[in-house]
């Protein structure tokens, strides 16, 4: 009911900055929050950032005071700038919706994952 497209990412050095961004379409009746989670191999996929329409923001300890969320509620748009990147960043983030597609039915749903790689 709801697809999420994300763009973005790719390898920076340490130190650098990065930025995603996730737009979701479909059948969209209220986008309750957006985020990104991220995933590294041999890990659990994690939190790093979310966004509720009313833009209350809530981050992992780790990306505190280097990442920040925004949004779009008008392009049903989250965006994730990913400055003073470290190795332990690389990871695959995932952008993730809790979307009403109707007045009383919701789902979460994930987009297809993009790469950020953070060199030495």
């Amino acid at each position: 009911q709801v697809q999420l497209v994300e763009s973005g990412g790719g390898l920076v050095q340490a130190g650098g900055s990065l930025s995603l961004s996730c737009t979701a379409s479909g059948t969209i009746f209220h986008i309750v929050a957006m985020g990104w989670y991220r995933q590294a191999p041999g890990k659990q996929r994690e939190l790093v950032a979310t966004i509720t329409s009313g833009h209350s923001t809530n981050y992992a300890d780790s990306v505190k005071g280097r990442f920040t969320i925004a949004r779009d509620n008008a392009k049903n748009t989250v965006y994730l700038q990913m400055n003073s990147l470290k190795p332990e960043d690389t990871a695959v983030y995932y952008c993730n919706t809790r979307s009403y597609y109707s007045e009383r039915n919701w789902g979460d749903y994930w987009g297809q994952g993009t790469q950020v790689t953070v060199s030495t």
